[in-house]
């Protein structure tokens, strides 16, 4: 199952209807919890989600609406009996933030921290880029590895099968015919996240390709002075970000108070996301990550493809 479980989308301060930032990516039988701020462990428990499937904790920035829920989530991850390693990722120069936030959490957990300071990869699959806000910031990007589709008819033209598909696929190479003779590539599926900052590079980056996006939305695009201002997007600026990269779903969230109704800002984001569809999330929303993206076209007369990792 890969899915996005939103926890919470407000922004600096919750209101009766939203929680405080919080989100859930459930990827192959792996729990990523991303910015977890304040009442996540109650969203957890709303959610219908245990506490116990999270292996990777990434804090974007260590602003209080994105990490002051962390040591009730780790408190609650030992009272489950939680014994797996615990990751946690968070720029560096939070370090003393997340050690205070850590000291007040129950102890007991495998938890290991992860210190960023620059782009890069941080993890098998999951990599960051550098954000544009007040404090150091960073956001993440989970993708799949590419791989190849294999076409079928092209196999059976080359006399390949049974036990020999998969030696191909480990060697490359069997017989005289080579995997790419056989099989077109395929993009590894890919889910960014980009929290609070003004456009710049690092977002354009993480957004690139995207199949699932989830970009903050503080503000209207009649209030991008209060975002140039404190180093938000608004909601027009997050939809571009979405068409300039490719992105095939938009989501929305971390909502400033001051909007009650959230269809205006999903439109002004609509009117600049290209071919993305947009969403502008709420509490306890769930999302699945699109599938597949298509093979190429292949030549007429052939017949389907088969995906395989």
């Amino acid at each position: 199952m890969r899915e996005l479980v939103v926890l919470g989308t407000a922004s600096q301060a919750p209101t009766r209807t939203r929680n405080h930032n919080g989100l859930l990516l459930r990827w192959d039988g792996r729990g990523l919890l991303f910015d977890p701020g304040e009442g996540t462990q109650r969203q957890l428990v709303h959610a219908g989600v245990a506490a116990s499937r999270i292996e990777r904790i990434c804090l974007t920035h260590v602003h209080g609406d994105h990490c002051y829920g962390l040591p009730g989530v780790l408190s609650r991850m030992v009272l489950d009996g939680v014994e797996h390693p615990v990751h946690l990722h968070y720029p560096a120069t939070g370090e003393d933030v997340v050690r205070a936030l850590v000291s007040v959490a129950t102890p007991g957990l495998d938890l290991r921290l992860h210190p960023h300071g620059g782009p890069g990869p941080v993890a098998e699959d999951l990599e960051v880029r550098p954000l544009d806000h007040r404090v150091e910031t960073y956001g993440y990007r989970l993708a799949e590895p590419a791989g190849r589709t294999l076409l079928p008819d092209r196999l059976a033209a080359a006399g390949i099968a049974g036990p020999d598909v998969g030696r191909l696929q480990r060697e490359g190479s069997l017989r005289g015919t080579a995997l790419a003779d056989v099989s077109v590539p395929r993009p590894g599926r890919r889910f960014a996240l980009v929290m609070d900052t003004a456009p710049c590079a690092g977002a354009e980056e993480l957004a690139e390709d995207a199949d699932l996006l989830v970009a903050e939305c503080t503000y209207a695009d009649d209030d991008a002075g209060l975002a140039a201002r404190h180093r938000h997007l608004t909601a027009g600026q997050a939809g571009a970000l979405a068409a300039a990269g490719g992105a095939r779903t938009l989501v929305l969230t971390h909502f400033s108070a001051r909007y009650e109704d959230l269809a205006p800002l999903a439109a002004q984001a609509r009117a600049a996301a290209g071919g993305a569809a947009v969403h502008a999330a709420e509490d306890l929303d769930r999302f699945a990550l699109p599938r597949r993206r298509a093979p190429r076209a292949q030549p007429t007369g052939t017949t389907p493809a088969q995906s395989v990792r």
